[in-house]
């Protein structure tokens, strides 16, 4: 299946979905220290700049659109401004897809957009056609050290007709594969993972995974400041420190996404 990918960034969805069996068709980003690092990894995919100023008539058709649209409307650590924030792009996201009308849309943003957008962003996909999924994730569900709760959005455009989910698809421990259908569709896996994920979360608030989360656990006791995370953004004395750090600030954790494409894969529900 071919992918389009929004908000690029540094290239989260697009890992992770590659690591899936995808290809990547073409990019879209503005920040230029991000495009260098598409550059760098997808030399031969095109990347577009500013999305509002793309016309998607010229744009090829791909199976599955992608994209972090940005969170700073919604996110805790700002001023929650929702649509009256410049930032605010999800109409350019729907313009996308009203367009192209690709079979898949997969979208992430922050907790805060529930009570901000969520709903509108729901009616926006359910008017194109799609049928929509949306479902909280962490970090930890993935064994990644960390919580990181992110909101992901599965859409499926309902014209291809309902399929019944087959097969497995693995957001396990160690890579292990997981029985994920039991009524029959992509929203029961899905559910099935946040289950297992929640369970991963509240673990990982009473035990420290290791030897990094336990150095930080101290540090936070003996009120000591932390300038960073401590999983290992190899930030210190490097060139671009700044755009390193909002690169990944900004970037989605690509195992996530591998395994959402998985789950369409073995859907059945193809281009």
């Amino acid at each position: 299946m071919k992918v389009g990918s929004l908000f690029s960034g540094i290239g989260g969805f697009d890992l992770g979905l590659e690591r899936a069996g995808y290809e990547i068709s073409w990019q879209v980003e503005n920040n230029e220290y991000a495009r260098k690092v598409l550059r760098k990894h997808w030399p031969a995919v095109p990347c577009y700049g500013d999305i509002k100023a793309i016309d998607w008539r010229d744009i090829p058709a791909v199976d599955l659109v992608c994209g972090g649209f940005p969170c700073q409307p919604f996110s805790c650590a700002g001023k929650r401004a929702g649509k009256d924030d410049d930032r605010y792009l999800w109409p350019e996201v729907v313009r996308c897809l009203a367009v192209l009308q690709p079979t898949w849309f997969l979208g992430e943003n922050v907790p805060g957009i529930i009570n901000m957008a969520l709903d509108q962003v729901c009616t926006d996909l359910e008017g194109l056609g799609y049928t929509v999924w949306p479902v909280c994730l962490p970090a930890c569900a993935v064994d990644a050290p960390h919580q990181r709760q992110r909101i992901w959005i599965v859409a499926h455009a309902e014209r291809q007709g309902p399929q019944g989910y087959r097969g497995e698809c693995g957001l396990g421990k160690g890579g292990e594969e997981v029985e994920a259908c039991r009524s029959g569709n992509v929203a029961d896996a899905i559910l099935q993972q946040w289950d297992r994920g929640m369970q991963w979360s509240s673990w990982w608030a009473r035990e420290p995974l290791d030897p990094l989360q336990d150095a930080r656990r101290r540090m936070q006791e003996e009120g000591l400041s932390i300038p960073e995370s401590l999983l290992g953004r190899v930030a210190y004395g490097v060139p671009d420190r700044v755009d390193r750090l909002k690169g990944l600030g900004n970037a989605i954790v690509p195992q996530i996404a591998e395994a959402l494409g998985r789950m369409i894969l073995a859907s059945g529900r193809g281009a």
